[in-house]
């Protein structure tokens, strides 16, 4: 055991500290990626109702929801759903995934088109939290 100069056992009082900082980082960033699920799944839901789709609720699917919504709503064909299981092949993974991410930015321009916003904001919506704002309009702008 380390003892500092005034016979204090300084280094486990440390580590503790930065482990409680730590555990308070991890349950800050759980609260802040459950709102933002919980605000994507009712924003997407109410765009998938604007577009009149059959099955709005799969919105709430976790991760791949958003794009269901999307797909939907381009109403184009079903195959780059298959970009997904390339993207576990180790060394061409991030090739299926860059793929993958153009089919996506592809259905949401289809998509703000068919709830009448301009395609174009699904290039804006790569940037960070201004996604957000974007999918928040499309979903419960009057327009």
């Amino acid at each position: 055991m380390v003892y500092d100069m005034m016979g204090n056992f300084g280094g486990m009082a440390a580590l503790g500290g930065m482990m409680a900082l730590f555990g308070a980082f991890m349950i800050f960033f759980l609260i802040l990626g459950v709102g933002f699920y919980i605000y994507s799944g009712f924003a997407f839901m109410a765009i998938g109702k604007k577009a009149k789709l059959k099955t709005p609720g799969l919105a709430w699917i976790p991760v791949v929801g958003p794009a269901i919504i999307a797909y939907q709503c381009s109403k184009m064909h079903w195959w780059p759903w298959l970009l997904i299981i390339g993207m576990f092949i180790p060394t061409v993974g991030f090739l299926f995934s860059i793929a993958f991410a153009v089919f996506h930015v592809i259905w949401q321009w289809k998509m703000f088109e068919k709830v009448k916003y301009p395609g174009w904001w699904a290039i804006l919506c790569l940037i960070p939290f201004v996604n957000l704002v974007l999918y928040g309009i499309a979903a419960w702008a009057k327009k």
